[in-house]
């Protein structure tokens, strides 16, 4: 029950006086009572109201496995009749074998609740009709409403007669003949509408064709054409603002098509087949999934918790199946980035002349499809893998293992990022462990559809950590989005798995493993802005990453909503350049050139930080790892003790000895001469 009054004084006034009736007239025990005050007095009655505001996602799917429907959602009865309804309400619903839970705003008698209807038989068909004219003679008669807030629709339509009467309604009827005499405008509504049981969205015509699935989808069964359905239209993904993380595309465009709510919608039509009628083909709902970045905050902010990175997922990878279909050059750029950035790292040296060099960037760019405003990275001039096996693997050989997988990303590119965590964890006293052999969790195969070859390196890692994992040895990962794998797309791809169960469970983001073994960092004053990879948010949360750095001493800022952008390859790709920028100046850009000099920039994600240092910010982001080693370095001293921004005191990449790197240039030069000459001499023969 909520309260509000002119004053703060007056609204408490009330509630003490409604605790006092409850207590005394009606013997509630003074326990059963809590009072919860606004956040703007301190309290926390927001999250009472997310529960409600939650009400409708909550009701859709619930836990016996029945899908709940509209139909009856909206009805309602004089305040000082509601209880009488209500009650009547279930002995309707009992006697038609319907269930369903309630909620609304009852100080203005106005009910809403999804039902158990069956929309697919004949019989269910029956039923529904039967409950609907039960429940509109019931709420008639108590003096309501069949339509208490909302629009009457279809679904009510023919219902309105009950509440008016006959001859109100043929007033309704010629009236709206004067205006609109051949039945034009919006038919079949109010007067001489629809019946309420045709043109359904189910129905008994209802049966999309079911195709082999890649993906599990248990939490519908098995079945994508359920999961198109799970969108109930609430329409979070449409909030204009950068309060979460859902949905950064439609933040920028504000069109319906790149919303998920849109975007489920053209799904559902692609199995129906009526208005988008060549399948899995569709080049309009290709065109929908285009600008999601798959960040997954669907996943966590939806509140049925729409999967529309694994959709866009399956959809791709039957869409390209199709000889007609042909995927575009950035696809296998990014998509094999790992095989890419590992042949790089043999000569990491010409690798970045041909990337940085003006020119010869420009026609790297083309050649992959990369749009030619976006930098590239630099490889780095040595992987974590080779300094790891260099300094002789761990420095604590009897400590407590823990594997510290060796994503692309921070392996091949950001190598500062690897020592740190390295020596974070071994600061702890734990024995790291880093796979010697190549191995990459696919993470950006899953963004072009290549979910068979996803699937091929998600069973190297588990051959390649089977003796980790079925030791129980915990397994850490530095980028988010990598690590995010083995929580949400492992289980999906091989739910029968023993091996990947256990990988999935013993999975954790950097800061959650010091969270979960309860390992306290290094001290350090001062302040930080800590911003979340979208995946992160979506498979564990931000909390760890904020207690750790609290933990430290730092006053942390951490920021809610929005995406960087960037959202790993997806930034790069030709045609997105500036819809990424856009998508990062919704939250994350701004806070960022607004942060001040001596302010800790926090980010793990590979593409956050290089979103945050390519979008002109001035400021570059460390790692989580990076401020810890920055502390030890600065013996818990703030960071505006040194001078200068504090990102440039931060860790550097590892390199090995320079004649080593000039070596191996000079041999790749010579060899490279060596081609050129024999080619020369064959076209002169």
């Amino acid at each position: 029950v909520q309260f509000g009054a002119d004053t703060t004084e007056e609204s408490v006034d009330r509630a003490h006086r409604f605790i006092e009736w409850l207590t005394g007239d009606k013997g509630y025990a003074r326990d059963r009572i809590r009072v919860a005050k606004s956040k703007q007095e301190g309290g926390t009655s927001e999250h009472l109201w997310a529960i409600r505001e939650g009400g409708l996602g909550s009701t859709a799917f619930p836990p016996d496995g029945k899908d709940h429907w509209p139909g009856w959602e909206d009805s309602a009865v004089p305040p000082d009749r509601l209880g009488e309804y209500v009650r009547k309400l279930r002995e309707v619903m009992d006697r038609h074998g319907i269930k369903g839970a309630m909620y609304g705003h009852f100080g203005q008698g106005c009910i809403h609740c999804r039902l158990s209807f069956d929309l697919r038989t004949a019989d269910g068909l029956a039923t529904y009709r039967a409950f609907i004219e039960d429940a509109a003679d019931l709420v008639v008669a108590l003096g309501g409403s069949v339509s208490g807030e909302h629009g009457d629709g279809q679904q009510r339509g023919e219902l309105l007669e009950k509440q008016y009467g006959p001859e109100l309604v043929q007033a309704m009827r010629e009236f709206k003949a004067v205006w609109d005499p051949q039945a034009k405008m919006n038919p079949g509504k109010v007067v001489d509408p629809y019946r309420m049981d045709e043109n359904l969205k189910l129905g008994t015509d209802y049966n999309p064709p079911r195709i082999p699935l890649k993906f599990a989808y248990p939490e519908d069964g098995g079945d994508f054409a359920h999961a198109t359905l799970r969108c109930v239209g609430i329409g979070k993904c449409r909030v204009p603002r950068a309060e979460t993380t859902m949905c950064p595309s439609y933040q920028v465009t504000r069109e319906e098509k790149h919303t998920t709510r849109g975007r489920a919608r053209l799904l559902y039509e692609m199995l129906k087949g009526d208005v988008i009628t060549d399948g899995w083909q569709s080049k309009e709902v290709k065109e929908a999934l285009d600008l999601c970045l798959a960040c997954k905050g669907c996943t966590n902010d939806c509140p049925v918790n729409v999967d529309m990175p694994t959709y866009k997922a399956e959809f791709l990878h039957h869409h390209f199946k199709s000889a007609r279909r042909w995927r575009p050059r950035y696809a296998y750029a990014f998509g094999f980035i790992d095989r890419t950035a590992r042949i790089a790292s043999r000569i990491p040296e010409l690798a970045n002349i041909a990337t940085q060099t003006p020119g010869l960037s420009r026609l790297a760019k083309l050649a992959a499809g990369i749009d030619r405003r976006r930098p590239l990275p630099r490889f780095a001039p040595m992987t974590l893998q080779d300094w790891f096996a260099r300094r002789g693997g761990t420095a604590n050989p009897t400590g407590r293992p823990v594997v510290l997988f060796p994503d692309t990303f921070n392996n091949h590119f950001h190598t500062q990022v690897g020592v740190a965590c390295v020596e974070a964890i071994e600061a702890a006293g734990w024995r790291v462990i880093m796979p010697e052999q190549h191995i990459c969790c696919g993470r950006p195969l899953y963004d072009y559809g290549f979910l068979d070859t996803a699937e091929r390196y998600l069973r190297r890692v588990l051959d390649v950590l089977r003796p980790e994992l079925r030791a129980g040895t915990p397994v850490v990962g530095m980028e988010p989005s990598c690590l995010a794998v083995f929580k949400d797309e492992l289980p999906k791809l091989l739910p029968h798995d023993d091996d990947a169960k256990r990988l999935t469970r013993n999975a954790y983001h950097f800061a959650e493993f010091f969270q979960t073994f309860g390992i306290r960092p290094p001290a350090l004053d001062g302040k930080a802005l800590l911003w979340g990879h979208c995946h992160q948010r979506a498979t564990g949360g931000m909390s760890p990453d904020r207690q750790l750095l609290e933990d430290m001493g730092l006053e942390v800022n951490d920021l809610q909503g929005g995406c960087c952008g960037l959202a790993g390859s997806w930034g790069f790709e030709s045609g997105k350049y500036e819809i990424s920028l856009d998508c990062g100046e919704q939250a994350l850009l701004p806070a960022v050139r607004d942060a001040e000099d001596d302010c800790v920039v926090v980010a793990d994600g590979f593409s956050c930080k290089t979103q945050i240092e390519d979008a002109g910010t001035g400021r570059r982001a460390l790692h989580v790892a990076e401020v810890m080693k920055l502390a030890r370095d600065l013996r818990g001293r703030s960071p505006h003790a040194v001078p200068g921004r504090p990102e440039r005191n931060g860790p550097s990449r590892p390199t090995p000895p320079w004649r080593e790197r000039a070596l191996r240039v000079s041999a790749a030069a010579l060899l490279g001469a060596a081609v050129t000459a024999l080619g020369v001499r064959a076209a002169r023969h």
